[in-house]
């Protein structure tokens, strides 16, 4: 029979063996995901790159109007903080880099004297920051890993509400870039007001002349009017696609490196009970070898 520590070693090794089953499945069905968000984010870029280059069209045309988007404050001293994270953890550093980055933005705004209001995407901020004392102005969750133009829709509605109103006077949003597969950043970018359409023509490089054969109902500034609401939800559309993928490759690579581990940790547990058997063999041997010397000597007692 092996020994006590034996039969604990095998029991251990079939625990992590169960664990790297999951594991490796979790890897693979997140290796497929992240190739799904990176189609779907390359399917969104031509229209919000259209929608852009219309806007930088109009811009620099002559267009302006006096839009609430456009609501330029000096000193925004109420700022709304937009925090996309995941629902779910086991994706490694994803989550806790985009609540670290947006906790230094929100003690850095209130140690200047401002007021913060916290609109969560996903339950992870909303967890942290609930725990810690602040205060979470709307939630948002169950979207995180795969979004819809109508979820950005919902939440881009809810901070025009807070930035129209005035009860804000700049919305700043954190989410987590995708660089690359292997390279994902968290960013904090200003998300409200909207740059002035003189600044947009600049920067953009508009062609006022590309609209010389159109003519608009009602009118060039009534067009941009309405496209500058849906210039906001497609820039928000955008950071959550780009979200979702950052957060199916994070979890890609912690399942990949937590994998490795549980190897490394059967390989280790394997030489482990090796030696608990080798000692429990030698222990039985001599326990042999002793009985069997004692039996010699009653017998030469005997004689």
């Amino acid at each position: 029979m092996p020994g006590g520590a034996e039969r604990v070693l095998r029991r251990r090794i079939g625990t992590v063996k169960n664990t790297k089953k999951i594991t490796r499945a979790m890897e693979l069905i997140a290796a497929t995901r992240v190739a799904r968000a990176q189609q779907r984010a390359n399917a969104a870029r031509p229209y919000a790159e259209q929608l852009t280059g219309v806007i930088e069209n109009l811009a620099a045309a002559g267009a302006d109007v006096d839009h609430p988007l456009l609501r330029q404050v000096e000193n925004p001293q109420k700022v709304a903080f937009v925090v996309c994270a995941a629902d779910r953890g086991l994706a490694g550093p994803y989550n806790s880099a985009v609540i670290r980055s947006a906790e230094r933005e929100i003690q850095a705004h209130r140690s200047d004297g401002g007021e913060y209001r916290i609109i969560s995407i996903g339950r992870k901020p909303k967890d942290y920051f609930t725990f810690r004392g602040y205060e979470i102005d709307t939630h948002f969750s169950g979207f995180t890993d795969n979004p819809t133009y109508e979820d950005a829709r919902r939440v881009a509605r809810r901070v025009r509400e807070l930035f129209d109103s005035g009860e804000v006077d700049q919305v700043e949003l954190v989410y987590t870039e995708f660089v690359s597969l292997g390279t994902q950043r968290p960013v904090v970018r200003r998300f409200l007001p909207l740059e002035s359409t003189e600044t947009v023509a600049a920067a953009g490089g508009g062609d006022a002349t590309a609209l010389a054969g159109y003519s608009f109902e009602p009118s060039p500034e009534g067009v941009l009017e309405d496209l500058l609401p849906q210039y906001v939800e497609a820039r928000l559309f955008a950071a959550l696609l780009d979200a979702a993928a950052s957060e199916h490759a994070n979890r890609q690579r912690a399942m990949k490196a937590a994998t490795e581990n549980a190897e490394e940790l059967i390989t280790k547990l394997a030489r482990e009970m090796n030696r608990a058997r080798q000692a429990s063999i030698t222990t039985e041997i001599m326990e042999i070898v002793g009985g069997a010397a004692a039996l010699e000597e009653d017998d030469e007692v005997a004689a």
